[in-house]
C-alpha cells in the first residue's frame, strides 16, 4: 500500500472479493463476516471514513463504515431497540432526548415511540452518513421525519458542552472505537455526558462485545464509573455484528439501577417492536459469569 493510499484510508471495495464483502475488523482479528453482495449502491469517502452501502442477497440492505457493518435490514431492530428502550423505559418520564451518531436514524425511529418525549436532538458529525441511510435505509432513517427531532451535523461533545443539564436520556449509537468514533470512548466525553444530563438522567453507550473486548469494556466501565452513581451492562444479540452479541453500557446520574424498567410499553407500542420487552430488559443484564467476573471484578 502506497502512502497516498495510508492516507486516505481503508476503501470498502476491497472488501468485496468473488461477489462477497469479507468484514476483517481489526478488533476482532482471526475471524470475519460474510455476506453476498447483490449490487453495490454506493461507495465513497466522507470527510471522515470510508462509506459502502450494498444490497446482499439474504440480509437487504447494508451499511459499512470504515469496512465494519453498521447495519443491516434484517437485524438491525435487535440493537436499535435495546439500545433506545433500555434507558427510556428505565427513566420514569423522559422528555429531552440526545443521540450522539446514529446517523442512520434507526435509534430515533425507536424513540419516536415514546409519546411522552417531547424533544429529540441528533448529533452526527458525519453528513453523508445520514444523506445516504435516507436514500438506502429509509425503514430506519424515517425516524428523521418525526417532527419533534432536531438534527446537527457536528462534534456531539461540543453540543453537549453548549447543553449543560439539558437532557433526561442521552444516547451514543457510536461506531467502534477506532477513527472518528475513538474520542467517543475516552474519559472527556464520559465527563460531557454527565454534565449534560438532568438530575436522575440516564445514558446508554456502545458497549462492544463480551465475547472479544472485555479488555476494552472494564476500563470503560471503571472510566465512567468516576461520573455516574450507577453503571451497569446490558446486551443484545445480533447475528451481523462480531460474535453475534454487542452490549451497552447503561449509566445513571444520581438515580437507582436501569435493570428493572421505570414504566412499561403499552400494548401499541409493543405491536411496533420486534425484540424489546419488560422480560427482555431485565433479562438482558444478566451476565454469563466470565464476563461478570471481567466487567465488575465478581469472585
Amino acid at each position: 500500500m502506497t502512502s497516498e493510499e495510508q492516507s486516505q484510508g481503508l476503501n470498502g471495495m476491497d472488501l468485496i472479493i468473488d461477489g462477497w464483502f469479507h468484514e476483517r475488523g481489526e478488533l476482532w482479528p482471526g475471524q470475519a463476516m460474510s455476506l453476498k453482495v447483490e449490487e453495490v449502491l454506493y461507495h465513497g469517502r466522507s470527510d471522515f471514513q470510508d462509506v459502502l452501502v450494498f444490497k446482499s442477497a439474504n440480509h437487504g440492505n447494508v451499511l459499512v463504515l470504515d469496512g465494519v457493518i453498521q447495519v443491516t435490514e434484517r437485524d438491525e431492530f435487535a440493537y436499535q431497540e435495546m439500545m433506545a428502550h433500555i434507558p427510556l423505559f428505565a427513566h420514569p418520564k423522559p422528555e429531552k432526548v440526545l443521540v450522539i451518531g446514529g446517523g442512520d436514524g434507526g435509534i430515533l425511529r425507536e424513540i419516536a415511540k415514546h409519546p411522552g418525549v417531547k424533544e429529540i436532538f441528533i448529533c452526527e458529525i458525519d453528513g453523508d452518513v445520514i444523506k445516504y441511510s435516507k436514500q438506502f435505509l429509509p425503514s430506519l432513517a424515517k425516524g428523521f421525519d418525526d417532527p419533534r427531532v432536531t438534527t446537527k451535523v457536528m462534534d456531539g461533545a461540543k453540543f453537549m458542552d453548549e447543553n449543560q443539564a439539558s437532557f433526561d436520556v442521552i444516547i451514543t449509537d457510536s461506531s467502534d472505537p477506532i477513527g472518528p468514533a475513538s474520542v467517543l470512548f475516552e474519559t472527556p466525553f464520559y465527563s460531557a455526558m454527565h454534565k449534560s444530563l438532568r438530575d436522575g438522567g440516564i445514558v446508554c453507550t456502545q458497549g462492544e462485545s463480551m465475547w472479544l473486548h472485555l479488555d476494552l469494556i472494564e476500563p470503560l466501565v471503571s472510566a465512567i464509573s468516576k461520573f455516574f452513581t450507577t453503571v451497569e451492562y446490558a446486551y443484545t444479540s445480533i447475528p451481523t455484528y462480531p460474535s453475534g452479541q454487542i452490549g451497552f453500557i447503561i449509566a445513571g446520574k444520581n438515580c437507582g439501577s436501569v435493570k428493572v424498567p421505570a414504566t412499561v410499553p403499552t400494548d401499541e407500542q409493543l405491536e411496533t417492536m420486534k425484540y424489546y420487552s419488560p422480560d427482555i430488559h431485565k433479562a438482558s443484564f444478566v451476565l454469563p459469569r466470565f464476563a461478570e467476573k471481567a466487567i465488575f471484578k465478581k469472585k
